[in-house]
């Protein structure tokens, strides 16, 4: 039987990848490696990361991209693809924010009411 080969996402400016479960891969190992270097108890790493590994493991086990579409339930492997890459791009500012760091300097008072008071 011949493999069904896709010639259009059918989305404005998004190419078809020809090897996405590779590329998929690739990308999730690249997120899994940087988000080592956010502390075990921050959120993001902990959300973040399971995500990742329950992707990653549907990329795994199903052979075609038409299952790892279904699983995942969020668009074409493309916008997977694309996604995740731009997880990637968001951990490695995450490490250069420290947002896990403590304050330099006090918060003003009230900062966080709503509404705000004078």
């Amino acid at each position: 039987m011949a493999t069904l080969i896709k010639k259009s996402t059918g989305l404005t400016g998004l190419k078809v990848v020809h090897n996405p479960e590779h590329s998929l891969r690739v990308v999730y190992g690249k997120i899994l490696r940087a988000i080592q270097k956010i502390p075990p108890g921050a959120a993001y790493r902990k959300y973040t990361e399971d995500l990742v590994k329950s992707r990653l493991q549907v990329v795994m086990d199903n052979k075609t991209v038409e299952e790892i579409e279904n699983k995942i339930n969020c668009g074409q492997i493309e916008e997977l693809i694309q996604q995740a890459e731009y997880e990637l791009i968001l951990v490695r500012k995450y490490i250069s924010w420290k947002p896990w760091e403590p304050l330099s300097t006090q918060a003003p008072l009230n900062q966080w009411k709503w509404p705000p008071t004078e």
